[in-house]
């Protein structure tokens, strides 16, 4: 059984959050993948982005990734444009279940509005134009986003949401 579960989805659907919820909850580790690349590169996403473009980030980004193979059972939160960079979602696919958190540009709007300094693909852009990026960019990743494995829609999350997950997964591997 593959132990390793991706958390994948756009930003703000709350990766980090039900990571943390579920690792505690399974006593799994819980690996933050911008976290890693933060420590990596001893620097803020922001900051890498607009330092050394998103091309170097998704690179350290992939590395990062890859690196998590070596942790046998954990719950890795991915970015949300982790998936559509590098053969990132074929990886994670082969090497793990991934779960799309699913939500709406309206949900994700209200998740994310008062963060937007901190997220480098949304600094510097007022309401309009912050919907109709969120719009935009979800439409560029839902091929992506498509190829997971499992996908719950946000609102419907609970704490219990992976143990149906988990009792898939085993009972799909065992037929």
């Amino acid at each position: 059984m593959k132990k390793r579960i991706y958390l994948i989805g756009f930003m703000g659907t709350g990766k980090s959050y039900w990571g943390q919820v579920w690792s505690k909850k399974y006593q799994l580790p819980f690996i933050d993948l911008d976290a890693r690349v933060e420590e990596k590169e001893n620097g803020k996403v922001l900051d890498i982005f607009e330092q050394k473009g998103e091309d170097y980030f998704r690179k350290v980004e992939a590395e990062c990734l890859r690196a998590t193979a070596s942790t046998e059972r954990a719950i890795i939160a991915c970015g949300g444009g982790t998936p559509c960079a590098l053969d990132n979602m074929q990886w994670m696919n082969e090497n793990g279940i991934t779960l799309l958190l699913e939500a709406s540009p309206a949900e994700v709007f209200e998740n994310i509005k008062r963060e937007t300094r901190s997220r480098p693909l949304l600094k510097d852009k007022n309401e309009g134009e912050l919907i109709f990026f969120i719009e935009k960019l979800m439409a560029e990743r839902k091929a992506f986003y498509d190829r997971a494995n499992f996908k719950y829609p946000i609102k419907d999350l609970n704490s219990k949401t992976l143990d149906e997950l988990i009792e898939q997964h085993l009972k799909s591997h065992h037929a």
